[in-house]
Order: structure tokens, then C-alpha cells, then sequence
């Protein structure tokens, strides 16, 4: 998508300067995103999916009440509507409000952000199904393999953010997200396997990321996982691999840790934490070896970016430093409601929604072991990976995760393939039994387009970069027979 005209640049920094003085003009928003999904289906192609959205959100606050307005009328009279529209409604709050929000203070300053590739030229719809065709047509011929696919979907997001102090921030994002997709069916039973990712970036992000030709291995697994017996009943060190560790990550330590659902916002709709204020500083969350970090500035992860949606700057910070929670994922809003450090992690789904507490990029810093080392120090245990299924409950502490690909380790080595590992636990108690974190070399940048929260509900996307990392002693078990 080419980048937005001067003229409309020019309507929303003119109406933006137009109202500072008026003393009730917060800020701007203007999204504009396009998306296209293409697909091969058993080496046919699908109808490719397109979709586009552009509008504008406006914040004001009258006597420190804050409300919101949106539109997709992008003319100066659209835009004067959703002004007094959220006038209208910050004033109706009156004495209801909870919150009192001061004027914002601070100097005016410019800032942009791009994603690696953003802008550039990509293939045209019809090279990329033919890329999507070819990599369908690889998977072997055989009476089990049932049904297969090859996708990717593709986004580009522009943003432009002006509030009442004359700051003005620019952001271009491109999303890339290849999919894999095989199943096995032998009459009785059918065993999945997938592989994706999930990145900011361009071209190069589906030739470099192993993609192409990545088909045959996951028909293979799929097939072998058929014939594989199922997972054994016990308790195991446990094995994860970064795909599967990114479920972990965003189950039981992202959403536990969001300031907004610990003050209690979200207990309607995504529930509560078994996180509260007065455990940061002192709470051992994981053992020593576990280091959680929030970095928006990994170059192609899904959720980096220079500014979250209220203009406060991001930066790195650690969440859980040896092991002990040191600090919320609380936006502007939040830490002043509990007083708190937090981070800018103020984010919204799109023009029509404000911007709420969401994770971004939540990372596990790499430790020192190999892959090989990890494997050889564990007697009794098992490798599993990719998330095929899940559950936590509404406090984000007990919870059910399901993998698609599982291997048993005996003695230091890989052993023959299992079906249907599970394993389960509790989540301020599970990372206590962390006993190895991988180090660079087994580390994946991966993420999820996806994340659900909010109400009216918001889907966005979120950054997971995780090595590989051992847990002693955990509850595993198979499917039903």
C-alpha cells in the first residue's frame, strides 16, 4: 500500500492544531489497514480474501473525563461530528468518572517507525499463489495424507497519531504470516501438523524463514505421528520447544501480568489474575533462570514499535528478573490508577477501538545450553512442540495445554515419537520448576495474530521470542483412546 497522501496528512494535523487551544482535545488516530489472504487447498487454489478498513478515533477530556469518538468520514465535517460526539459524552460522565485525567503536559516532538520491507514492492497475487501451488503440490502421494494446505496472509497498517501537545507520530507496518497445514487420517483416527510464523517484514521473511519446501517434513510428521503410540501417563521433565513456549509465555505470564485485568477491568469478558499489586518486588514468579522481558524493538517481531497509541514512548524493560516479578504490563492509564511503573504497551486493535493494557513483544531472555545439552541432561522426560490445543482458567493460574508433536527422552537421547501430548499445571508454581533456559541457537522469533481482550472485543497482534526451555517434573498424559 503506498504511503498516505499529503492532503490527508494535512486534514488531520490541521484539525489536530485547530482544537488544541480549545483545551479538551487529547488526541488523534488514523488507521488505515489492508490485508489479503491467499491459500492452496490439496494443490487448489482458493478465492483469495481481501479486506480494508480506514478511519479515525478521537480522544478528549473535559474536567479530567476522558471519552472516545470514531468515524470513517474522513472530511473536515466527520471528523468535527466525532469531536463533538466524544465531547458530548465526556461531559455526560460528569461526576461518574473514576479517574480524574489531567491536561497533557510535555514538548511537542515528531517520531516514525517503519518494519523492515514496509513500502517496498511485493510479488503480485497471482506470484504468490503460484509460490503457494508449488509448495502444495510437494506433499507425497499417499492414501493417509487426507487433506493440506499452504497460506499467507499479508497486512499493512498505517498509522498517524497527533495529540494536544503538537506531537505527531508516523507508523508503516507490514505484516507477513505463512502457514502450513497436513493431515493424516487412517480410518479410525487423524493426526495434524502445522508450522507458521508470524513477523514484521517483507519478501525475504518467506524465502528466509524455511518455508519453502518445510511441507514434506510436516506430511511426514503428520504421518508418523499416526503410527505413534499415545503419549504415556506420568510426571516427566518436560521439554519445550519456542513454538509451544510462546503459548506459555502469552497464557501465563502475559495475560496474568496485564495491569488492567489485576485492577479488575477484565473480569467480564476474559477474566481476572491470580496476580495482585502488592506481589511486584518481591514475588518469586520462576525460578533464577527465568528473565521475561518487554522489548518493542526487535527488529521483525510481530508486535514492535516505537510509541504504543497514546504517544508514550517504548522501551525495554524486565518484567521477571531472576525469577522475581518486577513490574506490570500497565500502560499510560493504568499506572496511574495503582501508582505503578509499568510500560507503553497502550495499544487498540484498529480505528473503531481505544486503546487498552495488550502485551506487544513479551520475550524469555536466552540462557547458556544447547539443544544437545538440554536433551542430555534430561533421563526421563519428553519434547514437545507446537500448541494444538488449550485452557486456562479465569485467573490464569491453573491450566491444560495440548501439542501436536511429541518425542520421549530416555537417558540423554530422543526416543520414539508419542501422539497426543498433554501436559498440565499451574501457572505460580510451574515456572518455579524451570531448570534450563536454551540458549541463542535454539531462540525463534515467532508470535500470534490473534490475542482476544476488551470489551467490544479486540483481536491484535502479539510478539514471542522464547528459546527452548526445560521443566523438572511435570504432569503429562495423552489423548483419549
Amino acid at each position: 500500500m503506498s504511503e498516505q497522501p499529503a492532503s490527508l496528512r494535512s486534514l488531520l494535523s490541521g484539525f489536530s492544531q485547530a482544537h488544541q487551544g480549545a483545551g479538551y482535545f487529547h488526541s488523534l488516530r488514523y488507521v488505515h489497514q489492508d490485508s489479503v489472504s491467499l491459500s492452496v487447498s490439496r494443490n487448489v487454489i482458493d478465492p483469495p480474501r481481501r479486506q480494508s478498513s480506514r478511519g479515525v478515533m478521537l480522544c478528549v477530556r473535559v474536567n479530567g473525563n476522558e471519552a472516545f469518538a470514531a468515524t470513517s468520514d474522513l472530511t473536515v465535517r466527520g471528523l468535527a461530528l466525532a469531536y463533538d460526539q466524544a465531547l458530548m459524552l465526556a461531559r455526560a460522565i460528569g461526576s461518574h468518572a473514576l479517574l480524574h485525567q489531567p491536561a497533557q503536559q510535555g514538548a511537542a516532538f515528531e517520531a516514525s517507525y517503519r518494519s523492515p520491507g514496509a513500502g517496498a514492492p511485493l510479488p503480485a497475487t497471482g506470484d504468490w499463489l503460484e509460490l503457494l501451488r508449488s509448495e502444495s503440490a510437494r506433499v507425497p502421494r499417499h492414501d493417509k495424507l487426507v487433506n493440506w494446505s499452504a497460506g499467507l496472509r499479508i497486512v499493512d497498517r498505517q498509522q498517524l497519531y497527533y495529540d494536544s501537545t503538537g506531537s505527531e507520530i508516523a507508523s508503516h507496518k507490514q505484516l507477513l504470516l505463512p502457514r502450513l497445514d497436513v493431515t493424516a487420517f487412517d480410518g479410525r483416527q487423524s493426526q495434524r501438523r502445522t508450522w507458521g510464523i508470524s513477523r514484521q517484514g517483507g519478501t525475504e521473511l518467506v524465502q528466509g524463514s524455511g518455508f519453502i519446501g518445510q511441507i514434506e517434513q510436516v506430511a511426514d510428521q503428520a504421518l508418523q505421528l499416526l503410527a505413534a503410540p499415545n503419549t504415556p501417563e506420568g510426571p516427566r521433565d518436560l521439554l519445550l520447544l519456542p513454538d509451544q513456549m510462546i503459548l506459555q509465555i502469552h497464557e501465563s505470564i502475559g495475560h496474568p501480568l496485564e495491569l488492567d485485568r489485576i485492577l479488575g477491568d477484565e473480569r467480564n469478558f476474559a477474566g481476572t489474575s491470580f496476580v495482585t499489586q502488592d506481589m511486584f518486588g518481591s514475588y518469586q514468579y520462576g525460578s533464577p533462570l527465568l528473565n521475561v522481558s518487554f522489548d518493542p524493538h526487535v527488529t521483525d517481531e510481530l508486535g514492535s514499535y516505537s510509541h504504543d497509541d497514546e504517544g508514550l514512548p517504548a522501551q525495554k524493560h524486565l518484567l521477571i528478573e531472576a525469577g522475581v516479578l518486577k513490574r506490570p504490563l500497565g500502560a499510560a492509564l493504568s499506572q496511574a490508577r495503582s501508582g505503578m511503573e509499568g510500560v507503553a504497551n497502550s495499544r487498540a486493535c484498529d480505528w473503531n477501538r481505544p486503546p487498552i493494557d495488550r502485551m506487544a513483544n513479551l520475550n524469555i531472555e536466552p540462557g547458556d545450553q544447547s539443544l544437545a545439552q538440554m536433551i542430555g541432561t534430561i533421563e526421563h522426560g519428553i519434547l514437545m512442540a507446537t500448541n494444538r490445543s488449550w485452557s486456562i482458567d479465569q485467573a490464569r493460574n491453573k491450566f491444560q495445554f495440548g501439542c501436536e508433536w511429541g518425542q520421549l527422552i530416555e537417558n540423554g537421547r530422543l526416543a520414539g515419537v508419542v501422539k497426543n501430548p498433554n501436559y498440565r499445571g499451574i501457572s505460580s508454581q510451574f515456572w518455579r520448576k524451570l531448570s534450563a533456559v536454551g540458549d541463542r541457537s535454539t531462540l525463534q522469533v515467532l508470535g500470534t495474530p490473534n490475542c482476544g481482550k476488551g470489551e467490544p472485543n479486540q483481536s491484535i497482534t502479539v510478539g514471542h521470542a522464547s528459546p527452548a526451555c526445560v521443566f523438572d517434573q511435570i504432569d503429562v498424559f495423552g489423548g483419549q483412546a
